[in-house]
């Protein structure tokens, strides 16, 4: 899933790869998928689209957004977005396929679910989409620790540190993907209360907020996603499905994994006790 480093690192790939390029024709929806979200009509993508040049793209939280003059590309969640040379054979099955006047291409495909959005600068009216342009990432400074004691205070105590941190768009971008790396570094369990940490637990996850979130997007991203030029992303993570079969890098005990709040948690017990 497109998280906050690889919404960073797609954005800025996307920037300097097809900024200057003119859309020659825009086709969506060509295989049809369950859980793929549109705006409005994806067959109007095309009429909408072509002909407009790639102006630069940003990133609001999890979502990647191409600017082409005054409309805007942005997608989200399980989308896979792939650049294409002039002459490569492009995907069998996609959700969307944008072809540049030069020759080159991009395509989206919706891994799971996902949205490929299509709109004029402004008229998106989303609350999911708003409130990822609102609040300021963990990549800037205006998020600093005032901020995010300003989140704890707002919150019921009796919530896990998982339910505050991932859930509810409380900070748009951060989802159960980057969740363990940062609560590994900070040494908290996913499961705990916000009622049970101290102010120096509090202080220990707000700086692995910003440090673990940085090393990820200079890294090019997670290794369990792809970048535009469908390489895997150079951040080697710490606790994943890759890493579930190997031994804690800092105690050399088991990793586990738990199914909670609608995905999976993977946490070392030794390192990330429940309870103090």
């Amino acid at each position: 899933m497109i998280e906050l480093p690889e919404a960073y690192v797609l954005s800025e790939q996307i920037k300097k790869t097809l900024t200057g390029k003119v859309i020659k024709s825009v086709t969506a929806n060509a295989h049809p998928h369950g859980f793929a979200w549109y705006t409005g009509d994806p067959a109007l993508y095309n009429m909408i689209l072509s002909g407009k040049k790639i102006t630069g793209a940003v990133a609001y939280g999890g979502r990647p957004e191409i600017w082409a003059e005054e409309m805007r590309i942005s997608f989200c969640d399980g989308v896979r977005a792939l650049y294409l040379e002039s002459g490569e054979k492009r995907p069998d099955k996609h959700q969307l396929l944008v072809e540049f006047d030069d020759g080159t291409g991009m395509s989206c495909s919706v891994q799971m679910y996902g949205g490929i959005f299509a709109f004029e600068n402004g008229s998106k009216d989303d609350w999911y989409y708003n409130v990822a342009i609102e609040k300021p990432s963990p990549y800037t400074e205006a998020f600093d620790e005032s901020y995010f004691e300003g989140l704890r205070k707002g919150v019921k105590q009796n919530l896990s540190v998982k339910a505050f941190l991932a859930t509810e768009q409380r900070i748009p971008g951060f989802g159960n993907g980057v969740l363990h790396d940062t609560l590994f570094n900070a040494r908290i369990h996913p499961k705990r209360k916000l009622e049970t940490l101290t102010d120096s637990d509090f202080e220990s996850i707000f700086n692995s907020i910003k440090s673990t979130l940085i090393k990820m997007r200079d890294g090019g991203g997670r290794d369990t996603e792809k970048d535009l030029f469908g390489k895997s992303g150079g951040y080697r993570t710490v606790l994943s499905s890759k890493t579930l079969s190997q031994p804690c890098l800092s105690c050399g005990g088991g990793l586990i994994r738990q199914a909670y709040l609608g995905g999976n948690i993977y946490f070392c017990p030794v390192c990330q006790p429940l309870l103090k």
